[in-house]
């Protein structure tokens, strides 16, 4: 038998755990009987020694029992709410098969560059990284750029500013995130004995005016084949097989004359159109052919750089605009859309 003050405190709690009907409720019914400082039964276990030496015995057994009776109750009426808590409607049938969660992707763009490497593996190619952070020195001295060519301007190149640097450091000194991936052939080339045929693929970066065909940060693929004795028809024979291998199919291609700085000769290459098939689109500009890539022979100037004698050896330069070729892939007529995180967009690559 309890006495009736704790008879009392046992109805009252009983009384106020089956009111509780959520989670805080609980917790402050917790507090009120089991708080360090003002719990009811904290207070009363506290005031034991004002009681008689008999009554403090039969007190002091008592508060403790309805001390484990009030823990009990609390912990059963915790576990009933947050079962309560369910989201699901009926019970779980573990028999039954589960939701396979959704997968991510590759991004088309990252996904056109594995293939490539797949495709030049096979043709016993290395795969090279250079820096994103580089210097004039690399991308515009070594690459047989003129003093005043305008793509050093900051109409092109994005110039980092705040390094320490003098306003009118040159060369190495100055420095830039990349604005082509060319730069990296150099680096190759003074750190490797030819002969060698490697590719690097990265994102570049050029102050450009964004349009369907054209992005500020955009990816390209180079690819440079360097021997003693290379006939033009290979690089004819590289830009085809590297193309049918990724489409899937031949792709009819041309060469015309063009004038890049870093090649000697060099040529503009063109694919026809694979939206249109050559007949004129959006993509195309009504032409039939897209521009993928310029090509060429190193210049001298460039062998000079990376440390070879241009009268011993040959080489081979292609540079592929990797994400005009995904356009190709996937029939996509606008480049924005591989760099708008739209995940409506993206998705449809899973």
């Amino acid at each position: 038998m309890y006495t009736q003050e704790t008879n009392n405190l046992l109805n009252e709690f009983h009384q106020a755990l089956e009111r509780v009907a959520s989670v805080e409720e609980l917790r402050g019914l917790r507090e009120l009987y089991l708080g360090r400082k003002n719990g009811l039964i904290g207070v009363r276990l506290k005031s034991l020694g004002t009681l008689s030496p008999a009554d403090r015995r039969t007190v002091g057994a008592e508060l403790n029992d309805l001390k484990g009776f009030v823990e009990t109750g609390l912990a059963n009426k915790e576990a009933a709410l947050l079962d309560s808590l369910s989201v699901l409607t009926r019970p779980i049938d573990v028999s039954l098969p589960g939701i396979a969660p959704l997968d991510g992707g590759l991004h088309p763009t990252i996904q056109m560059m594995y293939d490539l490497n797949d495709a030049f593996a096979a043709l016993n190619f290395e795969i090279f990284e250079g820096p994103e952070v580089t210097s004039e020195l690399y991308e515009f001295d070594h690459m047989n750029f003129p003093p005043d060519h305008p793509a050093r301007e900051s109409m092109d190149t994005y110039w980092l500013e705040g390094s320490g640097i003098s306003a009118d450091a040159r060369g190495a000194d100055r420095l830039a995130i990349r604005p082509h991936l060319t730069g990296g052939s150099v680096r190759y080339m003074q750190r490797h004995t030819p002969p060698f045929r490697f590719v690097y693929p990265g994102r570049v970066y050029r102050n450009e005016t964004t349009d369907a065909r054209h992005e500020r940060a955009f990816f390209q693929y180079e690819a440079l084949i360097v021997e003693k004795h290379l006939p033009f028809s290979a690089g004819q024979l590289l830009i085809k097989t590297v193309l049918s291998t990724v489409f899937g199919r031949p792709v009819t291609t041309r060469m015309r004359a063009g004038f890049f700085p870093f090649v000697e000769p060099g040529f503009e290459i063109d694919m026809q159109c694979l939206i249109c098939d050559g007949a004129g689109c959006k993509v195309c500009k009504q032409v039939g052919w897209i521009e993928v890539m310029p090509g060429g022979m190193p210049h001298p100037n460039v062998f000079k750089a990376g440390g070879l004698d241009h009268n011993e050896w040959m080489g081979f330069y292609v540079n592929v605009g990797l994400d005009r070729l995904v356009m190709m892939r996937y029939g996509i007529d606008d480049v924005r859309l591989f760099h708008s995180a739209d995940l409506r967009f993206l998705s449809q690559f899973r």
